[in-house]
């Protein structure tokens, strides 16, 4: 498991370094074929966007298939993985993405191997890899509905919880990208002629903040801004990134058209204002099946000599997906890590192994 581990750490795979996603799918799947695994590719307006793998059912059952979820991609850029490769300190796994989420790409490729070798499924086990998670699934999302579609239980290995916890439950997000258009003007020489893209952003950014509500668990964060032309000139252009979070579909639908209505207005004259939408996840709510699996899972985990409590996150995951389209899913059932995102990001390395236990042993049970 380590050494698939740290084959796939030391491969860059930035979401937007497609080359490098793809050596991680081929990684993959020259680990599937030395278990005579067929492995099949998927594309979303030309761009490979996941791979994925079907262990057949050793029962000839009509049950809906088993998904095992993960995506390839991190949040580093290109060249991180020089910087700072795989390594073992003591009990513990370094390197970029080790966490989120290559371990537990790596940990469900042993669970669909250690099934296609030795059998034991009562339904067929189907394992997804995508392509493009960190910034909201934009084209694997498209392949991960149509396996959902057909799924009945799904398990989404990001990472465990630094103490052991999953996750059953998460908000939906939405990233949104403002683009505002205004005039140019000599701002010494004839200030006035000018409309300032600038100066409408900022009138914008003070009505999109009170949309804000932490009692309702609403946010919307202006977290990246840029414009201008010169400290001298009246901004003809102005952009920004805006981040929305919230608990449900409806809190989905009133804020979209409130963001929306904040930049159709224009709140200096003339100025004119472009908005859209780059990536989504959907909420991820708990019901009484999925907590019914994670109480199975912890149960698992437990007769195996460890623990998993849940909890819920305000990030986001794929995990939306399917549980929005009626899978049974539990979150974070990859081994346990910490820090994701940073210099500093982890797994336990005795926590490998006993979660992937824990899932087959889970996957075994779901037949009573």
């Amino acid at each position: 498991m380590l050494g698939l581990l740290e084959d796939l750490v030391n491969i860059d795979s930035n979401s937007y370094d497609k080359p490098g996603i793809i050596n991680v799918f081929k990684r993959l799947e020259a680990f599937f074929n030395t278990f005579e695994l067929p492995v099949t590719w998927h594309e979303h307006e030309g761009i490979k966007n996941a791979i994925s793998v079907e262990v057949a059912s050793q029962h000839n059952t009509d049950n809906k298939p088993i998904l095992l979820m993960g995506h390839c991609d991190t949040v580093y850029p290109k060249g991180e993985t020089q910087k700072r490769p795989f390594t073992k300190v003591g009990d513990r796994a370094y390197g970029p993405g080790v966490a989120d989420m290559k371990a537990g790409i790596a940990m469900n490729a042993f669970i669909l191997a250690a099934h296609a070798k030795f059998g034991g499924s009562h339904s067929p086990l189907i394992g997804l890899f995508t392509n493009d998670e960190e910034i909201g699934s934009p084209t694997s999302k498209f392949i991960i509905e149509t396996f959902a579609k057909k799924a009945g239980t799904v398990f989404n290995s990001e990472p465990g919880r630094s103490n052991g916890d999953v996750v059953t439950g998460r908000k939906g997000g939405v990233f949104f990208e403002l683009e505002i258009f205004g005039k140019a003007a000599h701002s010494g020489a004839n200030l006035a002629e000018g409309i300032s893209a600038i100066n409408e952003l900022a009138l914008k950014i003070i009505e999109l903040n009170k949309l804000t509500d932490l009692n309702k668990g609403v946010t919307v964060n202006v977290g990246l801004v840029s414009g201008g032309q010169s400290v001298n000139t009246t901004a003809p252009y102005a952009r920004a990134s805006i981040d929305l979070r919230i608990f449900t579909l409806e809190d989905r639908e009133k804020l979209v058209k409130e963001i929306t209505a904040i930049a159709e207005a224009s709140y200096v004259p003339g100025t004119r204002s472009e908005l859209k939408i780059i990536g989504e996840f959907r909420p991820f709510v708990k019901t009484p099946a999925s907590n019914q699996l994670y109480e199975l899972y912890r149960d698992s985990l437990q007769t195996l000599g460890h623990t998993a409590g849940e909890q819920f996150s305000g990030g986001c995951a794929d995990s939306g997906i399917t549980s929005s389209l009626g899978c049974t899913t539990v979150c974070a059932t990859g081994p346990v890590g910490g820090k994701p995102h940073t210099p500093d990001e982890y797994i336990e390395v005795d926590s490998f192994v006993p979660r992937a236990q824990a899932i087959a042993l889970t996957i075994a049970r779901l037949a009573a």
